[in-house]
């Protein structure tokens, strides 16, 4: 019997002097880098999507972008499909668990829309989606503020265009081939930030929501704390600013020593009115 290193030598030999098609070989790596580079996100950060697409909510109905937009609250656009047998639902269950840390609630401080890339996907689908993701959540009103659509081609085209968002069909694997991004858009529409990969934290989901509302979400102490944190292009996430953090450690420093000051003074000061009625 071979031992195994007589057997690895034998196999390598066997794919260095067979006969094999090499033009077929070098088709096949062309075929994949051309499909590479049609997929990903080309980041349009500044721009505005087509507001005036139509689509089809999950209860059937036949809405335009617009009416998910209003003052004050930004919008957590994330695409994917239904059908998808991997990476889809890796993104959902990340956005889901961000959201679920997220103090805000989708309808109250934001919305969220998950819109299909696969024009032959129904509402049906869709609201059996967005079911199972609501059950994840015990908070009442979370319904209205995350919803899941369905579109045509020609939407669907429109609307992954406006975002940079690059995907295609593959008929070997019998699938969509696609990055794995969400985005924020501000109350009018403009895109203002994408986070990549598919686990988002609640604290780079907040800043990116903050970010596109343009500071109008979130309290005083909020406000505050995101102020130490700047995005990382290269990461493609939120990261602690030093110099923020330096700023405001040192205006705490003036704050407290002010305080102690303040405090000294007045002391001092009683004690010299006493001794001062004590000569009288």
């Amino acid at each position: 019997m071979l031992n195994k290193p007589i057997l690895i030598l034998l196999t390598l030999l066997a794919v260095v002097f067979v006969p094999h098609n090499s033009n077929a070989d070098i088709g096949d790596v062309q075929q994949n880098a051309d499909k590479l580079r049609d997929i990903g996100i080309e980041e349009k950060l500044g721009e505005t999507i087509p507001l005036d697409l139509t689509f089809t909510n999950e209860k059937g109905e036949q809405v335009t972008l617009k009416s998910y937009f209003e003052e004050g609250k930004p919008v957590l656009l994330n695409l994917i499909y239904f059908n998808c047998p991997s990476l889809c639902s890796l993104i959902l269950n990340g956005v889901a668990d961000g959201l679920h840390d997220l103090r805000w609630t989708p309808g109250d401080e934001f919305k969220v829309l998950t819109i299909s890339i696969d024009h032959t996907e129904d509402h049906l689908l869709a609201a059996q989606q967005k079911e199972a993701y609501l059950e994840m959540f015990d908070r009442p009103g979370i319904e209205n503020g995350w919803h899941f659509l369905t579109g045509t081609e020609d939407q669907i085209a429109a609307l992954t265009e406006s975002v940079g968002y690059k995907f295609v069909w593959s008929e070997e694997a019998q699938e969509y081939l696609h990055g794995s991004a969400i985005m924020f858009l501000s109350p009018e529409g403009k895109i203002s930030r994408y986070l990549y990969g598919v686990m988002y934290s609640e604290l780079n989901i907040r800043n990116a929501l903050f970010d596109a509302a343009d500071g109008k979400v979130g309290s005083t102490v909020e406000r505050i704390m995101l102020y130490c944190f700047t995005y990382d292009e290269e990461s493609g996430s939120y990261a602690p600013y030093a110099v923020r953090i330096m700023k405001l450690g040192g205006v705490a420093i003036l704050l407290v020593l002010g305080l102690f000051l303040g405090i000294f003074w007045l002391k001092e000061r009683n004690k010299t009115n006493s001794d001062y009625r004590l000569d009288d």
